[in-house]
């Protein structure tokens, strides 16, 4: 069978058919058809995957990210939470950011199996996330724009904070899940109305290890191109043997 393409969109995964959009947004928060984000390992929650079709950077540390990738005002994950949510355990904690680009999947995804503890929105800028933008002395955009941070428990990774964060022509983040349900790995968890945007995973300190072709990517400064597939696997769970997916890289 031929597959569709509509300017690098496989349109035989969306789930439903493009006539029955009747506006670009419509078409542009589109879901899925089931199976086509198949979940790794789905029943390991020792194992995290991928929150989002992204170009994706992960870092053991915030300093770590500063010093490769984030070059603009100084960046902390206090700044980033906010206080009202920020803790001790993710003060220096891993972060992995998933940039997604104008003609992505714009549904982001549970990483991590747990509890949604609670959601905060901060309100802020529209600032573009690109790599230009990123990299700017001038401001922080990951700081500075509107944001909406969710915090999940879990038994396996313990907290891991959630950040979904508007960009230009982003105004609307919409969450399909609210405070108190329990979410699976892989589970929708949003969407971004139209526009580039962003979503940063912050875990505590030392609680993830990421995967070997992630690591390398980064220190190559890469981009690796995602589609659920597994980000790292729990460090409280050293036996848990995890086959290496092979992942896509932009240079």
């Amino acid at each position: 069978m031929k597959t569709i393409t509509v300017d690098q969109i496989n349109m035989d995964e969306v789930k439903d058919p493009i006539e029955s959009f009747k506006t670009f947004n419509e078409f542009f928060i589109r879901g899925l058809k089931p199976g086509a984000r198949p979940i790794a390992h789905g029943d390991q929650d020792s194992v995290a995957t991928c929150a989002a079709d992204s170009r994706l950077m992960a870092f053991s540390s915030v300093d770590e990210s500063t010093r490769l990738w984030i070059k603009g005002r100084k960046f902390s994950i206090e700044g980033l939470l906010g206080t009202s949510v920020h803790s001790n355990a993710l003060s220096n904690g891993s972060l992995v950011i998933f940039r997604l680009a104008p003609q992505d999947y714009h549904r982001f995804h549970v990483p991590v199996s747990g509890t949604v503890e609670k959601f905060v929105e901060i309100p802020g800028c529209l600032y573009t996330v690109n790599p230009i933008a990123v990299n700017s002395k001038y401001c922080n955009v990951f700081t500075e724009n509107k944001r909406v941070v969710s915090i999940i428990s879990t038994s396996k990774f313990g907290k891991v904070a959630v950040v979904a964060i508007g960009a230009t022509m982003v105004g609307s983040i919409t969450f399909l899940k609210k405070e108190g349900d329990y979410v699976h790995k892989g589970d929708e968890f949003g969407y971004f109305s139209f526009g580039g945007s962003t979503v940063i995973c912050v875990f505590e300190k030392d609680a993830i290890q990421f995967d070997a072709d992630l690591v390398a990517n980064r220190e190559r400064s890469l981009e690796t191109l995602s589609v659920g597939m597994t980000l790292g696997v729990s460090t409280r769970n050293k036996g848990l043997q995890v086959p290496d997916l092979q992942k896509f890289s932009l240079g």
